[in-house]
């Protein structure tokens, strides 16, 4: 008798539960908040035009990595007005997340989607657009707020490669990958500054173009942000990318370039002309740990 009775009212708690759930009032544990439930940063007291969106706070504790960073570069600051100064430790930051991973996957704008409106053809200088024999298409995409989501979240973007928008909250190191850096991290690069040099080239491999893209970042100017004695000479990452529908790409935040080849000088300029352009400018190195 005794247990009928609970699980009678289990059932009925369960039933309860569900009812609350239905209703159009907002009850805690039936929804997860969304980026509209957040304020918008500022700079300096006026609104960030290029981070619309502060990240949710159902994942401050676990993925306000840039809460955690540590001060290896000369732009770090001491203090509550500096968080990204604080050290941290990656792994364990993947780890504390892991909870978090279970939490639905944010609804955003995909590639073709309404939210990703098409934008006007940018400017392009000259020199980015390489030779007749090897022309680049360069791009620069509807802006998408920079918003933390857990490791491991699927993120729609709105250009491929993507070139800002919701990502992971730990980024990349700055160095050469010969896997592939899931692109929640290499976003997060982007949103500092990065430039991310990106190929595709299958199975066969293509020794040559990976060399080229070496050069392209040995090319960039030396960066006072960045710590050259710690491994770290400028923001810049190169990958492969198998979700890339091209052999050649590069990214900025809000920029990208696209080719079938490699033209040294055209990507280049535009690594040299986007460089150090995201909404936050600092040099802390990332994880290798993906």
């Amino acid at each position: 008798m005794r247990s009928a009775a609970l699980i009678a009212i289990r059932s009925w708690m369960v039933a309860s539960l569900a009812a609350s759930c239905s209703t159009r009032e907002p009850i805690a544990g039936c929804t997860a908040p969304g980026p509209s439930d957040v304020a918008a940063p500022t700079i300096d007291g006026a609104p960030d035009a290029r981070r619309v969106e502060a990240e949710p706070d159902v994942f401050a504790a676990d993925t306000s990595l840039d809460a955690q960073a540590p001060a290896n570069g000369p732009d770090a600051t001491t203090g509550a007005d500096s968080a990204d100064s604080q050290s941290f430790d990656a792994a364990a930051e993947a780890q504390a997340l892991d909870a978090a991973s279970e939490l639905p996957a944010p609804d955003g704008p995909g590639e073709g989607d309404a939210g990703c409106a098409a934008s006007e053809p940018p400017n392009v200088d000259a020199a980015q657009k390489g030779d007749a024999s090897c022309p680049a298409a360069i791009d620069s995409p509807p802006l998408i707020p920079a918003v933390h989501v857990p490791v491991g979240s699927a993120i729609p973007w709105c250009s491929n490669p993507p070139s800002s928008g919701w990502h992971y909250p730990i980024w990349a190191a700055y160095q050469a990958y010969d896997t592939p850096v899931p692109r929640g991290y290499y976003v997060h690069d982007l949103e500092h500054g990065a430039i991310v040099f990106l190929y595709n080239c299958g199975n066969a491999g293509c020794p040559d173009v990976v060399a080229a893209l070496h050069s392209a970042a040995a090319a960039l100017p030396n960066d006072p942000l960045c710590d050259a004695d710690a491994g770290v000479r400028v923001r810049a990452v190169i990958t492969p990318d198998p979700l890339l529908d091209v052999p050649v790409a590069a990214a900025a935040w809000g920029w990208t370039y696209k080719a079938q080849c490699v033209d040294l000088a055209a990507l280049t300029a535009f690594a040299r002309q986007h460089y150090g352009q995201g909404p936050e400018d600092f040099c802390t190195n990332g994880t290798t740990q993906f």
